[in-house]
């Protein structure tokens, strides 16, 4: 075919010649004016002028698969993800199963003495605190997911709200196993209460709680949660908080409130301890280490906690979408500003030295 096409415009391949070498010497030198006076170039802007010449309809913009397709395609891609990448809750599985074997060996069989009140409550403060504030190690990953989510949306491939729903759900089944597996060793380690409805709200908590953590992971710096901590009611009693900032507002804002006090009522409800100090009655109920000793608010259950728990959750991955949105429109404006500034600065140092002649 190329040869008959070369041979027709007037440069057949000599014999004992490479034809490539023949055809790039040939285009290199006297191809490009031989082409415009052969006949296939006059029939090729024949063709041409009379696609020009036609009308047709106006290109129709691309069609895009719609929200639930969105949602439910970035969940499967982000659940893919998340289990072929092992820093992502593998690695976490394993540093939480660790974590749980030191807790419960260390509070092996806490029993139901005097001492076990104060043991308790240690224990489950550093479920609460510091045993989800291990989330955070999934946050490389994050940013990793970030700098694809950038990219994608740039070019108008779905929208913010199919991400934040994508990823939020995708890593429900990985925080339920990490909830479960290393919550199980050391709840019954330890020998909390046996019951079924503890042991599964205990797990409700854990779980809420890592969610709360990667959603502030997601909008705020992971500071925060350090200050969360402190001002939970453990390291400082509520009644001892001082009341300007740290008892209102950062007391109620901190996660570490409700599931402390769901944790202490999870557990501390109905049972009774021997009463070591001096001048009380012989027992002590849970009750009344939980308004006395612990100043838990009994208003309410620890349902009511679990329930604000996962409001919280609600409200963060909101803030997340709004945060994105938002720079989405905030970004471009400060570009704009950027680029307009040396602008500005050049006329500003032009008039001094204009002045100055």
């Amino acid at each position: 075919m190329s040869e008959k096409f070369f041979a027709s415009n007037g440069f057949p391949c000599p014999s004992l010649r490479n034809p490539s070498d023949h055809y790039l010497r040939t285009i290199n030198k006297d191809f490009d004016a031989s082409y415009k006076s052969s006949e296939t170039f006059q029939d090729v802007q024949q063709s041409v002028s009379q696609i020009c010449q036609q009308k047709g309809g106006a290109l129709e913009k691309g069609s895009h698969a719609n929200f639930i397709t969105q949602c439910l395609v970035l969940t499967k891609r982000s659940f893919v993800n998340m289990y072929r990448d092992l820093g992502y809750y593998w690695l976490r599985l394993a540093v939480y199963i660790a974590l749980c074997l030191c807790v419960g060996t260390i509070f092996y069989d806490i029993g139901s003495s005097y001492g076990s009140i104060q043991a308790r409550g240690s224990m489950l403060m550093f479920v609460a605190a510091f045993l989800t504030f291990m989330a955070i190690g999934g946050f490389p990953s994050f940013v990793e997911d970030m700098k694809i989510f950038g990219r994608e949306r740039l070019n108008g491939h779905y929208g913010v709200g199919a991400y934040v729903f994508g990823n939020s759900f995708s890593s429900i089944p990985y925080l339920l196993l990490i909830s479960i597996v290393p919550g199980a060793i050391a709840y019954y380690l330890v020998g909390l209460q046996r019951s079924f409805e503890h042991f599964a709200y205990f797990v409700s908590v854990l779980f809420v709680c890592m969610m709360l953590v990667e959603s502030l992971m997601m909008i705020v710096a992971t500071g925060i949660q350090g200050v969360m901590m402190l001002n939970g009611g453990f390291f400082r009693l509520p009644n001892d908080l001082p009341k300007p900032f740290w008892r209102y507002p950062m007391y109620y804002i901190a996660f570490h409130k409700y599931a402390n006090q769901g944790f202490f009522k999870n557990e501390f409800e109905g049972l009774t301890f021997p009463n070591e100090q001096a001048g009380g009655s012989l027992t002590i109920t849970g009750d009344e280490i939980l308004r006395n000793t612990w100043q838990v608010e009994m208003g309410y259950s620890k349902w009511i906690d679990l329930a604000i728990l996962f409001g919280m959750v609600i409200l963060y991955r909101v803030m997340f979408w709004g945060i994105i949105k938002a720079s989405e429109k905030v970004k471009p404006m400060i570009k704009a500003l950027i680029s307009g500034s040396p602008k500005q600065s050049e006329r500003i140092v032009d008039e001094p030295s204009s002045t100055a002649s």
